[in-house]
C-alpha cells in the first residue's frame, strides 16, 4: 500500500456512506443487512485514518431527510446505531479517537441521546482522531442554526452586526473546532453531496466512487487520498502562483 506524503494528506475527510441498500439487494437480503455490513467499512476507514495520521473524519450516518424512509428501515437503522455505539465505543476510546455527534439530537429518544452524550464524554480527552458522526443532520440545518446563534448574540448585545463575517459564521457551525474539510468522499456511484456539510464543502476536493459502502476498505480510502494528492488546490490563485508558493 502506497503511503502518501504528509504534505498532500487531507487533514479532514468527510464521507457520505452510500450503497448499503443496493449491496444487500444484490444478495437478496433486507436493507438492514446492508446497513449492518457497513459497520465493517466504518472500522476500516477509522483504522486507515489513524494509520495515515488524518486529523478529522466526519461520517454522514443519518440525514434529516432519512426520516422519510419506511418506518421499518428507520427503526432498524436506529437499533443498529444503538448496538454499534455500545459495542464500538470501547475500541474507539482505546485507540485515542474522540467521538462527537452533530445534528439535531433532540429528535431522538432520551435513552439514545444519553448513550451519545455518554460516548462523547468518555472520549472527550482523546486526540489521535476527531471523529464526528452526523445524525439527523443536514447542511442547510447547520447553516440555519449557525445564523440563529449569531442572531441571538446580536439581539443580546453580545455581538455587533459588523462583526459577523465568514470567520464568525464558521465558528458557529457544527464542526467549528475542526480543521477545514479537505476531502469529500461519496460511495455508491451517485454524484451529489445530498445536503452534507454545505458550508464546509466550499474548498473541499470531491471524490466519487462506484464502490458500495460495505465494500469500501483501507485500499479504497488510499485510492481517494492518492487522488487528493494529485489535485492542484489553488484557492482562487493561478497555477503559477501555487507553484511559486
Amino acid at each position: 500500500m502506497t503511503t502518501t506524503s504528509q504534505t498532500y494528506l487531507p487533514r479532514h475527510i468527510g464521507i457520505v456512506m452510500d450503497g448499503n441498500g443496493r449491496w444487500a439487494k444484490a444478495r437478496h437480503r433486507p436493507r438492514s443487512f446492508g446497513h449492518n455490513a457497513g459497520r465493517k467499512a466504518v472500522r476500516e476507514v477509522v483504522e486507515g485514518c489513524l494509520r495515515q495520521g488524518v486529523e478529522a473524519l466526519t461520517l454522514f450516518a443519518f440525514s434529516s431527510e432519512n426520516w422519510q424512509r419506511p418506518a421499518e428501515e428507520v427503526g432498524a437503522l436506529l437499533d443498529l446505531f444503538v448496538r454499534a455505539l455500545d459495542k464500538e465505543v470501547d475500541e474507539l476510546d482505546e485507540n485515542g479517537v474522540r467521538l462527537r455527534f452533530i445534528g439535531d439530537l433532540g429528535a431522538f429518544e432520551k435513552p439514545l441521546q444519553q448513550r451519545m452524550l455518554g460516548a462523547m464524554k468518555r472520549t472527550a480527552g482523546n486526540s489521535k482522531l476527531q471523529m464526528s458522526i452526523a445524525v439527523n443532520y443536514g447542511g442547510r440545518w447547520d447553516i440555519v442554526q449557525a445564523a440563529r446563534k449569531l442572531a441571538a448574540a446580536v439581539a443580546q448585545g453580545e455581538l455587533s452586526m459588523d462583526a459577523i463575517d465568514e470567520t464568525a459564521f464558521d465558528a458557529s457551525t457544527s464542526l467549528a473546532e475542526l480543521p477545514p474539510l479537505d476531502l469529500f468522499i461519496r460511495t455508491g456511484g451517485d454524484r451529489r453531496v445530498s445536503n452534507f456539510l454545505l458550508w464546509q464543502l466550499a474548498y473541499a476536493e470531491l471524490y466519487f466512487t462506484d464502490t458500495l459502502w460495505p465494500d469500501f476498505n483501507q485500499i479504497s480510502l488510499q485510492h481517494a487520498i492518492n487522488d487528493f494528492a494529485r489535485r492542484e488546490r489553488r484557492f482562487g490563485r493561478t497555477g503559477d502562483q501555487v507553484a511559486q508558493a
